[in-house]
């Protein structure tokens, strides 16, 4: 019974998580802009949401008492709308200044965002993404695959933030490099 609830919840994360961002993408960018690769889906995504599934559907059949752990599933639901939130709020705060690529040319209309979310962390929407990710894990009481999402997605944000900074102190030098040194990444252990 846990585990068709945490399926349920899993598939309702992940059906709200993306239905949000096009939304908000399609309503910032236009739908013409938007794509499952504009998105970030990649095919390692889809492998990694597969093999959580395989994971917890493996785990239902061989050690069905891990999924007992009601505690440990509601702060994995609780992590899931945290980070929903988190994200949201720093898509909205953005606007069109929120891209899901990196850009790594200027454009007239880009500005700096150090406020709302951005006053104390400067990647909200990676924050919001970390915490939402690995929640749907621990929601799930998978722990391979928390472990997993947890080292998989912080080395993903270790070589993703430092390539997006480059570009951001291209485009606004000196504001740049002051906000840096005043606001925390907003992902644990990066700079």
């Amino acid at each position: 019974m846990s585990g068709r609830r945490q399926a349920w919840q899993f598939a309702a994360a992940l059906v709200f998580f993306h239905g949000s961002e096009y939304v908000l993408a399609a309503a910032f960018h236009g739908r013409q802009n938007v794509t499952a690769t504009s998105l970030l889906i990649s095919k390692q995504y889809v492998l990694a949401m597969g093999f959580a599934m395989l994971e917890h559907l493996t785990e239902i059949l061989i050690l069905p008492e891990v999924k007992e752990f009601w505690f440990v599933s509601n702060i994995g639901l609780l992590m899931v709308i945290i980070g929903e939130i988190i994200r949201k709020l720093a898509v909205v705060t953005a606007g069109r200044a929120f891209t899901h690529v990196i850009r790594t040319y200027y454009e007239d209309q880009h500005q700096l965002i150090t406020y709302g979310l951005y006053r104390f962390m400067r990647h909200p929407g990676y924050s919001g993404f970390l915490i939402w990710a690995v929640g749907t894990q621990v929601m799930l009481c998978n722990p391979l695959s928390t472990v997993a999402f947890t080292l998989v997605l912080w080395r993903f944000f270790s070589k993703r933030i430092p390539y997006e900074e480059f570009f951001l102190k291209q485009f606004f030098g000196s504001e740049y490099d002051e906000y840096a040194q005043r606001v925390h990444s907003g992902i644990p252990f990066i700079k």
